[in-house]
């Protein structure tokens, strides 16, 4: 996996913020996406606004792509030997959703188990995540969608 390509990809769907805000969640967030949690010294009392080097934001977005990577195994038995681009896909949704999100998606794992891209796409598709981050989601099936030739849904 090209992880410089995955941070790119990443961080044009997540954006890059040199400080800490709120997510669409209302949780804080800053760098890539990344969700302050109790393990970061930010956790405790740096406000909404605090200033991140791009240290930071680097060393937030290697703990994070590591977890995720970490995860994906966790759930697809095979992550490490799927095509590069099926393994982005995986990557990005994984780092978005987080695990236990990723883990509900049932039928769309299983798809993945099988080597069943059509059905991966459709599942991908047919999901809340699709409605509630429409443009991330296309842009995502229409790469899975690349691995068996299928009409891409408009972007």
């Amino acid at each position: 996996m090209n992880l410089i390509k995955l941070q790119d990809e990443l961080a044009n769907d997540e954006g890059i913020k040199y400080e800490i805000y709120r997510c669409s969640l209302g949780h804080p967030t800053g760098g890539i996406g990344h969700l302050i949690t109790e393990w970061d010294e930010e956790y405790f009392g740096a406000p909404i606004g605090t200033k991140v080097p791009n240290e930071q934001v680097n060393d937030w977005f290697e703990r994070d792509i590591e977890t995720t990577i970490k995860d994906c195994n966790l759930l697809f038995s095979q992550f490490n030997n799927l095509p590069d681009d099926i393994q982005h896909v995986l990557a990005n949704m994984c780092f978005q959703l987080g695990r236990p999100r990723l883990s509900k998606f049932k039928n769309m794992i299983a798809a993945v188990e099988d080597l069943d891209w059509c059905k991966m796409a459709d599942e991908m598709e047919d999901s809340n995540w699709f409605k509630q981050t429409p443009n991330r989601a296309k842009r995502l099936i229409a790469i899975v969608d690349r691995q068996y030739h299928r009409e891409s849904i408009p972007i």
